[in-house]
């Protein structure tokens, strides 16, 4: 098993790094900020733009069984689809479920309604809900002729809105077939393919394999690889294109509490001086302006507490950071949010 190494030299700059195609949706730079349930709602993903660096943003995933029911009922859509209409592009939604024509009926609302960039299917879930409750996400991947199905009926209803996917390399370590997978991905006439280099037992335990990763470019005839797995850095982001055959990346759990991740990798890869981490005064500020964006959305009562979990993100991998945490995962009230923020954030939280 191989990973990105993690070094502090001096990155790396990939001047054959080129804009990633999917479809006739350019991703440029070709670093893409990963779905991730819980997380990656408008307000998060107004805080990466404002950044700046990531190519391609992706909502939370959408269960499309539910969407179905809310229109069949003529109900408010879930908060996973908030801002989506109207935030700038290219923007994906990612959706899941095990039946093909519901998968269709919600892959089209979204093309053609909402106007999305790219519509991603998720075949990689690894939680129980998911895969064992529901039969969807990662458990598809030892089914594959029923993810061509699903694929073929999602890119026939979203035509010409290209259609995505993300797997993991299967469903444990004894049954790795992403290989296999790619090729029914791409022949059901997907437009991007994306691998988490863990299986769906490994979870989110040791380490992302990016020797299987890249072992899947030589099988695929057109469409772009795309890696997602540990990358925490910007040297590991510039790695992994200097390492191993792929055409983009995609960041996940690293850029939670460090959105600023994305312009640094994108930095990086340019070649260009990587901006350094803000401040600590600075992420506070960050900190509070994410919650202001939540709490324009859901009022600020229930944007603190919404909040918590941010801001748990915020703080990890500082000294100090188990007190904070203790402290904002408690509280109710927007006046008690900020307290905890002003009290401990700037002048607990040192850098390890």
């Amino acid at each position: 098993m191989t990973t990105v190494a993690a070094d502090n030299s001096t990155p790396i700059a990939r001047s054959d790094v080129k804009p990633l195609r999917i479809g006739d949706v350019v991703v440029d730079p070709p670093i893409l900020q990963a779905p991730m349930a819980g997380f990656t709602n408008y307000a998060f993903r107004q805080i990466v733009r404002e950044y700046g660096g990531s190519g391609l943003q992706a909502t939370e995933m959408v269960n499309a069984r539910g969407f179905v029911w809310l229109d069949e009922n003529e109900a408010e859509h879930p908060d996973r689809l908030w801002g989506v209409k109207d935030e700038a592009r290219p923007l994906a939604v990612q959706i899941w479920d095990n039946q093909p024509e519901t998968m269709a009926k919600v892959g089209h609302r979204l093309a053609k309604d909402y106007r999305v960039s790219v519509v991603d299917i998720n075949f990689g879930c690894p939680v129980k809900q998911v895969t064992e409750r529901a039969k969807s996400g990662s458990y598809l991947l030892r089914v594959p002729d029923q993810m061509g199905r699903i694929i073929e009926e999602v890119v026939r209803a979203c035509a010409p809105t290209p259609v995505t996917a993300k797997i993991r390399l299967g469903c444990t370590r004894d049954q790795i077939n992403a290989i296999d997978i790619a090729q029914v991905v791409e022949g059901a006439g997907a437009a991007a393919l994306t691998v988490h280099g863990r299986t769906a037992q490994d979870m989110f335990r040791g380490h992302a394999d990016w020797d299987h990763i890249s072992a899947i470019k030589p099988y695929l005839k057109k469409i772009p690889l795309i890696g997602n797995g540990d990358l925490d850095s910007a040297q590991k982001v510039v790695d992994a294109f200097r390492r191993y055959d792929i055409d983009g990346v995609m960041i996940a759990r690293a850029c939670l509490g460090r959105p600023w991740l994305f312009a640094q990798a994108a930095a990086a890869l340019k070649g260009e001086p990587v901006p350094p981490d803000p401040t600590l005064e600075e992420q506070k500020q960050c900190l509070l302006r994410h919650f202001d964006l939540i709490s324009d959305r859901f009022g600020e009562d229930k944007g603190a507490h919404l909040m918590r979990r941010y801001a748990c993100c915020y703080a990890q991998g500082r000294h100090g950071a188990r007190h904070f945490r203790t402290h904002v995962a408690r509280v109710s009230t927007a006046e008690e949010f900020h307290s905890v923020v002003e009290e401990y954030f700037p002048t607990e939280l040192e850098p390890k």
